[in-house]
């Protein structure tokens, strides 16, 4: 099977190269910046921005938001099942 991300660059416009599931920490970082992330089922999103920001957004089931997210605060965040898309 030929593999199309070996020669491919990641870049913000592309397709993510993997999804993360999130676990909300008050204290812990993602182990990577996510590009976005995708809720399952939801609710409010505690978050901090890639541009350091912490931010409280309102997600339907199943929904996106599409911004940086360095990490996931479990203090105020009542959406579940959180995945991180990475590019790197």
């Amino acid at each position: 099977m030929t593999n199309p991300f070996t020669t491919r660059a990641s870049t913000l416009a592309g397709p993510a190269r993997d999804y993360a599931p999130i676990t909300p920490s008050d204290t812990d970082p993602l182990p990577k910046i996510a590009v976005a992330v995708y809720v399952e089922t939801g609710g409010a999103v505690v978050f901090v921005s890639e541009a350091g920001q912490q931010r409280t957004v309102e997600l339907p089931d199943y929904g996106w938001l599409l911004c940086g997210v360095r990490q996931v605060r479990a203090t105020g965040t009542t959406a579940s099942g959180l995945h991180a898309m990475v590019i790197s």
